[in-house]
């Protein structure tokens, strides 16, 4: 008996899942007590009540990035992924780790929960503020995030400087070895990548937010480690594996390794490429190629490094370089390479070209190529990953205050959480962090909006500053 209500909990827990996640983007949309929010509540009630009748109680969890009812891991399809993503970043927003269903739920129980969940965005202790709320009704509880580390242990912000910064040293250090005329391994990078994808798993935003500091004398050791975060970023988005995730991460690291044999006179020239300087630096393809087929032990890994090596350059389309005789299906990893690869790129401050491109001039330039040189697919989910403001840009709210985007928000792409740097009177400020989503007490208005995009170096503003 008891096995047939497992299987019964798990043929309806991707049900669950998707239906949570269609309530709570309804309210983000509509106020709690709209027609469509309700419809939705009563499809969600329909199908959990009759499985706590057979269970006694349901307990939904997150554990690393995947969900579990009653302890059982829910395996979703890719139709399922956007909506469980959203909802695991939205639990991970409020510091929610779990919601327990111990008796018939309500649809005035689901309404008070909503709205107690859309509320704690606004709190200083969200989890605490949901918790709180729904302390009437008898038949929801709430669990807080569990992180591998206890709170308290380690600053995480520290963490992820840590490992971005080791991922650079690495990258550095490989790079004069191989010039050097030592052999190599790639297998020796596995451990870094593999902290760096610990990472975006658990903190995906900082990492990011690493990525966006471009006020570096090493670019293109930097440019390495940014465009491997980017991409597994993009990977994890799209439902990767873990394993797959650390694979594209290190073929990300290396994909420009053919860059250490274009002369540093060219590669440091303060003044634009001549045609001759681009006809040599075209060839990076072919010698990053050569440079992996170098090293020690040769795996599947190490040709798929080499393959995005040669191909992170030819475009969607086939009209990039390396010229080739006939055209051919890109390989996977290379189409999300050379997008993390074309955005990194243009929104870098490189030794050839001084003014870095504001993220989303970028991004709309990336979106004529979308189609043409990009995959325009899977740019749709970068450029949600990313957000309409990437974290980095330099913005001006119809409040006069000055502010630079420090979060993204998953439903609300235009209203990221910004962090105030100049308030409406012109003075530089210790900064605190506000959500653009947030409204007035009516719930009409919302409180701050953004008005453009400004340049960070017109103000002599040093993002490291405040990222780090």
């Amino acid at each position: 008996m008891a096995d047939r209500e497992d299987i019964e909990v798990a043929r309806n827990s991707k049900d669950i899942i998707n239906q949570l996640a269609v309530v709570i983007r309804t309210a983000h949309i509509h106020d709690p007590g709209n027609i469509a929010v309700l419809t939705a509540i009563d499809r969600f009630i329909a199908t959990v009540n009759p499985l706590v009748s057979q269970n006694d109680k349901l307990t939904l969890e997150i554990v690393g990035e995947f969900f579990y009812l009653n302890e059982s891991r829910v395996r979703y399809s890719m139709e399922h992924l956007l909506n469980f993503d959203f909802l695991i970043r939205e639990f991970k927003r409020r510091g929610l780790g779990s919601i327990t269903i111990d008796g018939q739920l309500t649809s005035e129980d689901m309404q008070l929960f909503v709205k107690a969940f859309l509320n704690a965005t606004f709190s200083d202790s969200p989890f605490d503020a949901i918790s709180e709320s729904i302390a009437n009704v008898d038949s929801l509880s709430v669990g807080p995030l569990k992180k591998v580390v206890e709170e308290g242990e380690y600053d995480i912000r520290k963490l992820v400087k840590k490992t971005y910064f080791n991922a650079v040293s690495f990258t550095k250090g490989v790079v004069n070895k191989i010039k050097s005329g030592e052999r190599v391994g790639i297998k020796k990078a596995k451990r870094v990548v593999e902290s760096m994808v610990d990472m975006i798993l658990e903190e995906e935003e900082l990492l990011i937010g690493m990525t966006a500091i471009k006020d570096y004398d090493e670019y293109t050791y930097h440019h390495s480690v940014n465009v491997s975060i980017l991409s597994v970023a993009l990977g994890q988005r799209i439902g990767l594996s873990r394993k797959a995730l650390t694979d594209l991460g290190l073929v990300a690291l290396f994909h420009d390794i053919g860059k250490m044999e274009v002369p540093p006179e060219i590669l440091n020239k303060p003044t634009n490429f001549s045609e001759d300087d681009w006809r040599i630096v075209k060839k990076h393809p072919f010698w990053g190629v050569r440079a992996i087929l170098k090293l020690k032990g040769l795996d599947p890994t190490s040709i798929r490094t080499a393959i995005v090596a040669f191909e992170h350059h030819l475009n969607y389309d086939m009209s990039g370089y390396p010229k080739i005789s006939r055209p051919f299906d890109q390989d996977f990893y290379s189409k999300i390479v050379s997008m993390a690869d074309q955005y990194d790129a243009m929104t870098s401050a490189r030794v050839y070209s001084r003014v870095p491109m504001a993220p989303d001039k970028a991004l709309s330039l990336m979106m004529e190529r979308a189609g043409t040189q990009l995959d325009p697919i899977l740019f749709k989910f970068f450029i949600n990953m990313i957000g309409v403001f990437p974290i980095g840009t330099l913005v001006l709210l119809d409040t006069r205050e000055l502010c630079l985007v420090y979060g993204g928000n998953t439903m609300f792409q235009d209203r990221p959480r910004v962090l105030i740097i100049i308030d409406s009177a012109g003075n530089r400020v210790t900064g605190h962090v506000v959500d653009l989503a947030e409204k007035d007490s009516a719930g009409n208005k919302y409180l701050r909006t953004i008005v453009k995009t400004m340049d960070p170096n017109k103000y002599r503003i040093n993002l490291a500053e405040y990222m780090l």
